[in-house]
């Protein structure tokens, strides 16, 4: 039996990479994006510029992790987006073993695959995203959280104080994951635990939590360590005005979370993981309700806190979800006792074929998959999608041998300039960022080099003044008939 499970689990791994891998570069780059791999190779340029994301309020670990992998690959897209794969892996591992370790093999297996198939994992572990990253520190500090429970050791509690400390690096979101740690609690016995079991626990808990914020604390080395708290009041609303109204933002975002789950789980799975909730809930299956703590604690505050609120945000909920769904199709079949092999392939088979096929989709026409509409227009339709800058850079590069090149952008920060600049690191191209025209300062530099400038066509318009088109490169077209269809456009700037 464990010889087979073995060969599940291998295949599983094997299935995971094959759903992740292949045309990795495929889908255009997004704005946040271009960002974290611009700020990496700037980092990795400039030793004293490491802590460089803290000024727009991030934190670096991924960057700092993504910094070895430009030595890997020379698309810096590709490295970016195989260090989310490889964390989505990591992912994976956590679920296997947290299910393994509290439900058994088969729970373990299910729970595994559904995570393999999954859409909505599958899309945002080909990103170079760091909500991958952070899903993977979450489902790793739950499992060594539970373990803690059932045996208070110093050596588990440093481990859990290292995941919790990577998360909060990776992710400041991942705060609420300190918070969630008092909570496993719940999952104790306490008509069987040892009189001075608690007491431990709770020492163990504050060497946890220790370890965590010193390794935050470790961020106070930036210089602009402020910036973190002080972006926050861009992206949350304040204890006050949450109390002021508190519906508002929570409804409006209750309704995003089933847009999301209902497409990006797809039908059966949502459903599932519904049973699979109502059905641990029920049974009173204490371990297994501290791990659905651990997804909707962090799903109800930023439903309540978030002024912007996206699929990516909720990742790090979703491994335990996947796990109470598995767990949730384990409570059906024993409740009516469902035995036969055959049976309970044809029940997964059906589960997971219209997850297969959104992921095949994904992995080939991203823009024929159905995506939530938000997701849809920031990922691949608005000004946010960055289309074709590879093959931009390349024409650029080549012209590099009649003369100087220079080239302008709209945009100054995010997917122009900086989706661009990755490809054009060590070019010797000078990029200048500007407004969605052709500047003066462009068109003085076209009298002596060559000038170009890069744009989204929906920002400056069918005819730029003081240019000649020489391509395009449209974008996906727009389901909402109210949005125009848009380009990437490339024009050489006329002195």
């Amino acid at each position: 039996m464990k010889s087979k499970t073995n060969l599940f689990f291998l295949s599983l791994i094997i299935l995971y990479f094959a759903l992740r891998l292949p045309n990795l570069t495929l889908q255009p780059i997004f704005a946040d994006e271009a960002i974290y791999i611009r700020w990496a190779q700037i980092m990795r340029a400039e030793p004293g510029l490491r802590f460089l994301p803290l000024s727009d309020g991030k934190t670096p670990l991924f960057m700092w992790l993504m910094m070895p992998l430009f030595k890997i690959f020379s698309d810096p897209l590709l490295a970016g987006r195989f260090l989310s794969v490889i964390s989505g892996c990591l992912t994976l591992l956590g679920v296997f073993f947290l299910s393994k370790k509290i439900f058994g093999s088969r729970v373990a297996l299910l729970a595994t695959l559904f995570f393999v198939v999954l859409p909505y994992t599958v899309f945002f572990d080909r990103m170079a995203l760091v909500d991958s990253m952070l899903a993977a520190f979450s489902i790793w500090s739950a499992y060594f959280a539970l373990w803690l429970l059932r045996e208070q050791r110093l050596d588990v509690a440093m481990i859990l104080g290292y995941l919790l400390g990577g998360g909060l690096l990776t992710k400041t979101p991942a705060m609420v994951n300190l918070l969630i740690l008092p909570v496993t609690a719940l999952g104790l016995d306490f008509k069987k635990i040892r009189k001075n079991s608690f007491p431990k626990l709770l020492i163990f808990w504050l060497v946890a939590l220790g370890i965590a914020l010193t390794i935050y604390n470790l961020l106070r080395l930036g210089p602009e360590f402020q910036q973190l708290s002080l972006r926050n009041n861009d992206y949350m609303f304040s204890l006050s005005e949450v109390l002021t109204h508190p519906l508002d933002p929570f409804v409006p975002h209750l309704r995003d979370v089933v847009d999301f789950a209902s497409k990006l789980f797809t039908l059966p799975l949502f459903l599932l993981t519904i049973w699979g909730v109502i059905s641990v809930i029920l049974k009173r299956q204490k371990l297994a309700i501290v791990i659905l703590l651990w997804a909707l604690i962090p799903l109800i505050i930023q439903m309540a806190i978030l002024k912007t609120f996206t699929a990516r945000y909720l990742l790090f909920s979703v491994p335990p979800l996947l796990i109470i769904a598995a767990l949730g199709l384990e409570n059906f079949w024993q409740r009516f006792n469902l035995k036969k092999p055959l049976l309970i392939f044809a029940a997964v088979a059906a589960l997971i074929a219209l997850p297969i096929s959104f992921d095949y989709q994904i992995l080939t026409a991203p823009e024929k998959a159905n995506l939530p509409a938000g997701e849809r227009r920031g990922y691949l339709e608005d000004w946010t999608a960055g289309y074709n800058f590879k093959e931009i850079a390349d024409y650029l590069i080549a012209q590099k041998a009649s003369g100087p090149v220079v080239v302008g952008t709209e945009g100054f920060f995010g997917t122009l300039p900086d989706g661009l600049y990755i490809y054009l690191d060590k070019a010797d191209i000078r990029v200048v960022g500007g407004s969605a025209t052709i500047s003066a300062q462009l068109r003085a530099s076209a009298k002596q080099n060559q000038t170009f400038f890069v744009a989204n066509k929906g920002r400056v318009g069918e005819n730029l003044a003081g240019g000649v088109l020489l391509k395009q490169y449209p974008k996906a077209k727009p389901l909402n008939p109210k949005f125009a269809p848009d380009a990437i456009i490339l024009y050489k700037v006329l002195p």
